[in-house]
């Protein structure tokens, strides 16, 4: 690189951060960062079987199973074997799942709106294109 940066942990350092501000503007609904990624993966009202959702969150099965059961037990979500695959598992949000998911996607765009302000909508759009592509799992 010639610019001596590495790109992995400048992303790091602003996904942490992100997160830890995201948790503060979430204290009321007291989740973890993994939880915060599951409510706003499943945000848009689609259920989704847990290997998708797991690849959507970009969550470990181990740990996605131990998050899923943490929103479960709180009634924020739901999971119920597929009729066609009972092998399958369908995650859906319950309507406190509803409620909760559109708060932390509220505080997203809040967040959002604070990191790219004055920014213009090109570089944004720039941002937002490069930061998608660095997202796509690198195999």
């Amino acid at each position: 690189m010639t610019s001596g940066r590495s790109v992995v942990l400048a992303v790091q350092r602003a996904a942490h951060l992100s997160v830890q501000r995201l948790q503060t503007d979430l204290v009321d609904l007291d989740l973890g960062p993994s939880e915060i990624n599951v409510l706003a993966n499943l945000s848009d009202g689609v259920g989704r079987t847990v290997s998708q959702l797991g690849a959507a969150a970009g969550t470990k099965p181990t740990t996605l199973t131990s998050v899923l059961d943490r929103l479960e037990r709180r009634g924020l979500l739901t999971r119920l074997a597929r009729a066609e695959d009972r092998r399958s598992v369908l995650v859906e949000l319950t309507p406190a799942g509803v409620e909760s998911a559109a708060e932390v996607m509220r505080a997203v765009a809040r967040l959002d709106r604070r990191l790219l302000a004055g920014v213009p909508r090109t570089t944004a759009d720039a941002v937002r294109t490069t930061l998608d592509s660095l997202g796509r799992d690198p195999r």
